[in-house]
């Protein structure tokens, strides 16, 4: 079990496109009003984990990932036009564009191939490794969805404090051009690795 805890909390808590966007709600002082976003993260997680444990990876073969990456590339660029469009207001709460809702955190995690590579070795290896199935397949996949809402949320806890002692629009609208840059890279990247590569191997 620790196994398994280790492997999701080792992915779900480094750098990514879901926990960039929650550094940059807490920078912008919209962590409270994201936390539909974070929890739209966790139930995506959950979806995932549940459909993988369950049908295991008949789902996702080589076309399947090719169409969830081109999607999740696409809603990615989306989301980095949308950071960098946006207008900053210091005096008020957060920027000018409201924060990010559920809908969009299980849009996000959803078609983030990432996330889906990270499910289906806990879903289809570790858990029947562990006997996990049944009731208990159920309550392991809530346990690692709550600690998906954390990762977004955590960056954007450490984002709403840095956030308080910057009060620069100068610095937001930067960081924000830096967030869109580094979303833009993580599209690309994604769309390098299941996009292109399996394309020019294929």
């Amino acid at each position: 079990m620790i196994e398994i805890v280790a492997y999701a909390v080792g992915v779900m808590y480094t750098p990514g496109p879901v926990n960039l966007l929650g550094l940059n709600a807490g920078i912008n002082g919209q962590c409270r009003g994201s936390v539909g976003f974070f929890v739209g993260v966790g139930t995506a997680m959950l979806i995932l984990f549940l459909l993988f444990g369950w049908v295991g990876t008949s789902l996702v073969s080589g076309a399947g990932l090719m169409v969830v990456s081109v999607l999740g590339c696409g809603y990615i660029l989306y989301l980095a036009v949308r950071i960098l469009r946006a207008t900053v207001d210091t005096d008020a709460v957060g920027p000018g564009t409201r924060a990010l809702r559920f809908r969009e955190g299980l849009a996000m995690q959803l078609l983030n191939p990432k996330g889906v590579v990270a499910t289906l070795p806990i879903a289809t290896i570790q858990f029947p490794g562990a006997g996990i199935q049944g009731a208990s397949l159920v309550f392991w996949s809530v346990v690692l969805s709550v600690l998906a809402i954390g990762a977004p949320g955590s960056y954007a806890l450490a984002g709403a404090l840095l956030g308080r002692r910057i009060r620069n629009p100068v610095f937001f609208r930067w960081f924000n051009r830096g967030m869109a840059a580094l979303l833009i890279y993580v599209a690309l990247a994604i769309g390098y690795e299941y996009i292109a590569l399996p394309v020019i191997h294929g």
